[in-house]
């Protein structure tokens, strides 16, 4: 039987610490779009190399989010958010100080496994600590805000330390809070661990990460090369490690990955929403950032706040969602919700040269508030349509698609983006150039200026439209697969809390 003993003090205090890993974590992925036009001109990275650097993050959380849960449930949740935000500091003074691409790809990648502890950890410790159902909800909701809250400052606070300092800056930002972290945490925080957890299999691991970085890796060769042997044996590697990866959690009693989850079309469905939808919106903000400053010509401060209209969207969107869930089925919502998304991407097709500003942030406006919805109440829909015995494992499944989905998509679209920038380039374009857009501002010349910055905008509208044709195709899908009732016309419905790991 569950208790119901109520929260005092001490864990409201808490849930404000397990609230700063959260607001850290989306303050530090929206900084560093911002950062990218000065990091391009620092360290000169190729293309590829600018996308591994935004991407690798997201893929080491992604592969390593499961795992991290179940050493939590092994070692103790509060154990490992604290050795999790040590390693996290180190791995941000490391990127704020790397002196090439290499460097900093490899400080990213330790972050992302030092990221990937935080959010199992934060989730598992509010179930514990928050017994009563209502206020383990509000628990919950404040978490989730921080999210969007971060979403909101990350511009403000990134555009800030770049008109101030050098773009190293916005991962020393990580540093303060990670110690607050450390210093609060064994006063405020209770241990707790699973008494019986399930056998960590380190096999299942290990495929897991060799079926997801050789596919990538390939699909961003196809990018910038074309089709050839490297990239395509890249792909079929990963794709063979993945139907390992499949078979092996078939047959364990304790799987990494409960894949049988897969067969229930609802939580198919919403996991697909989550998926697709943040991996679109994610390729596209990191274009949105760029066209900011180095094609209408902002300074950080200035593209931060034209994009604050959009985070403000996606707050207000997100909060009324559950509101309107009681009254329309969620699967609906979250469907038309996308709809609303798809509408402010074909926006983004239409954009043309340095003068498109009033466009970009419209059609970026109208995005974010397609999206909140999906963001308030696709971890219900995937936990909701999952046995309660396995909400624990579709609570981790539904963070990773989150996470693997921004990752993916800034690798697939991102890549689809620097294709188009470079085929629209004229003949003769120097090298520095034709790897980036920041390398053709760096070679200067008005000419080989204005030519990067048309060519870089037909990768936007590029990606506007792909992101448009997926996002429409994604809402029919979640229209006809996830069938949840809305709140007020069943009993049964996404328990409100079962979001977090047991």
């Amino acid at each position: 039987m569950e208790r119901t003993d109520r929260a005092g003090a001490r864990e409201w205090l808490g849930l404000a610490v397990l609230a700063l890993p959260t607001l850290l974590l989306s303050v530090d992925a929206t900084v560093l779009y911002l950062a990218l036009p000065h990091l391009g001109a620092d360290l000169r990275p190729t293309g590829a190399e600018t996308l591994w650097i935004i991407d690798i993050y997201g893929f080491m959380i992604a592969g390593f989010l499961i795992t991290m849960g179940t050493l939590g449930d092994r070692i103790g949740r509060r154990r490992l958010l604290v050795v999790g935000a040590l390693a996290f500091g180190a791995a941000s003074v490391a990127a704020a100080y790397a002196s090439d691409p290499a460097v900093l790809i490899a400080a990213r990648a330790l972050l992302g496994v030092a990221g990937a502890t935080l959010m199992p950890s934060t989730l598992a410790l509010i179930t514990n600590m928050f017994h009563d159902a209502t206020q383990r909800g509000v628990a919950i909701g404040v978490w989730a805000a921080c999210f969007s809250a971060g979403v909101a400052a990350g511009p403000l606070i990134g555009g800030a330390l770049l008109e101030l300092f050098w773009w190293g800056s916005v991962f020393l930002l990580a540093v303060p809070v990670m110690v607050v972290l450390l210093v609060a945490a064994p006063l405020l925080l209770p241990e707790s661990r699973d008494p019986a957890p399930g056998r960590l299999d380190l096999a299942s691991v290990a495929l897991s990460l060799a079926a997801i970085l050789p596919v990538i890796y390939g699909l961003k060769a196809v990018a910038a090369d074309g089709v050839g042997l490297v990239a395509a044996a890249a792909i079929a590697v990963g794709l063979g490690f993945g139907a390992w990866f499949v078979r092996r959690q078939r047959s364990l009693p304790d799987p990494l990955l409960d894949v049988r989850l897969f067969t229930r079309p609802a939580f198919a469905g919403a996991l697909l929403a989550l998926l697709v939808g943040l991996a679109v919106v994610g390729a596209v903000y990191l274009f949105v950032t760029q066209y900011l400053q180095m094609v209408a010509g902002l300074s950080p401060l200035a593209a931060g706040l034209w994009l604050l209209p959009s985070a403000v969207a996606m707050i207000v969107s997100s909060m009324v969602a559950p509101v309107v869930a009681r009254r329309v089925a969620p699967g609906v919502l979250v469907a038309v919700a996308l709809g609303i998304s798809a509408v402010g991407y074909l926006l983004l097709a239409f954009v043309s040269g340095p003068d498109g500003l009033a466009l970009v942030v419209t059609g970026l406006v109208v995005v974010y508030a397609g999206i909140g919805p999906m963001m308030a109440l696709g971890t219900d829909l995937v936990v909701g349509a999952a046995p309660a015995e396995r909400a624990g494992s579709a609570a981790a499944m539904s963070e990773t698609s989150m996470e693997f989905g921004l990752a993916l998509g800034v690798a697939v679209l991102g890549s689809v983006g620097t294709a188009v920038y470079r085929s629209e380039l004229p003949p003769g374009t120097p090298a520095d150039a034709v790897e980036s857009l920041a390398g053709a501002l760096a070679v200067g010349g008005a000419d080989v200026v204005a030519a990067a910055r048309s060519a870089f905008t037909s990768g936007l509208t590029a990606v506007g439209v792909v992101s448009a044709v997926a996002t429409v195709l994604v809402a029919f899908a979640t229209l006809f697969l996830v069938r949840v009732p809305a709140a007020g016309t069943e009993e049964i419905t996404p328990a409100e809390g079962r979001t977090s790991r047991a």
